[in-house]
């Protein structure tokens, strides 16, 4: 497999997802390239090795297991091209450099996501947003591998909805690329918009500990954090795992939590919100299992 990117073996998953929770991969490879995560993957299919496909892990919880098989990372896929306001992208880029990448060049449109963590991919998967924008908004084009064939579909063919899209928890679809059309705009005034958004997560989010983004989808006309703090949860704990006291709609690894910690809170609060206001919530972390 060496042949086909960087290769590391019993390698911990700790450092790659932001919950740092997890065990062992056997295999955790970066494939050098789009062509040499084909050939992987060919590889992978022939020998029946069994793989999972792992972005920043921003948005996933791991098992407690190890994994024996094959983790494949696309942090090598990060190439971007810009041809006047048409800007593409590899999946593997973190969203943030990609978007300091536009800024720089005068073009807008995606800073208000500035923040969250992941990659380009991860985010399209999961059709991330913040301060009412959504990386769907100025994306036209997205490339991925579907069962060792690849495809190049329009935004218009693609079915995008809040925090969501026809890719998510889809095991036979990889994201290779996107592009976007972007706006031209003052590359100052954007930079302003950053830093305003950086001092509200700073000042709304639990970003001083291992966390995975908001837990749960907002349901329709309500806030998922207002009815868990509502609900008297905040600070509430599983183990190590904590609701946070800044932000109630966020689960922190406040003391070596485990994925059964998370996990077992996560059902405890889906429970008492249903109980107290009969409202189903939704899950907008990816739970990983290991089949």
């Amino acid at each position: 497999m060496k042949n086909y990117g960087e290769l590391l073996e019993n390698e911990s998953l700790k450092k790659y997802n932001t919950y740092k929770i997890g065990g062992k991969a056997k295999y955790l490879i970066k494939p050098y390239n789009i062509s040499s995560l084909k050939k992987l993957l060919q590889y992978l299919n022939n020998k029946k090795i069994k793989y999972l496909l792992l972005g920043k892990g921003s948005n996933v919880i791991l098992p407690d297991e190890n994994y024996n098989g094959v983790v494949i990372l696309l942090d090598k896929l990060n190439k971007i091209e810009i041809k006047d306001n048409l800007v593409s992208v590899e999946a593997g880029t973190i969203l943030n450099d990609f978007i300091n990448k536009c800024i720089n060049n005068n073009l807008g449109g995606l800073e208000n996501l500035y923040g969250i963590p992941g990659t380009v991919g991860g985010a399209i998967v999961g059709n991330a947003g913040c301060n009412k924008s959504e990386i769907s908004d100025n994306l036209i084009e997205i490339t991925y591998l579907k069962n060792g064939n690849k495809i190049t579909k329009n935004k218009k063919d693609c079915l995008f909805e809040y925090r969501k899209s026809e890719f998510k928890n889809k095991d036979d679809i990889i994201i290779l690329s996107a592009k976007f059309l972007l706006e031209y705009k003052d590359k100052e005034d954007m930079k302003q918009t950053i830093k305003n958004n950086i001092i509200k997560r700073k000042e709304n989010q639990p970003l001083e500990y291992p966390n995975a983004g908001s837990v749960f989808k907002n349901p329709i006309n309500n806030s998922a954090g207002k009815l868990i703090d509502k609900a008297g949860l905040k600070n509430y704990n599983v183990g190590g795992a904590f609701i946070s006291d800044k932000h109630a709609n966020f689960i922190i690894n406040k003391n070596c939590a485990t994925s059964k910690d998370i996990l077992n809170l996560i059902e405890y609060v889906k429970k008492e919100i249903l109980k107290k206001y009969n409202i189903n919530l939704e899950l907008e972390q990816i739970i990983i299992k290991y089949d």
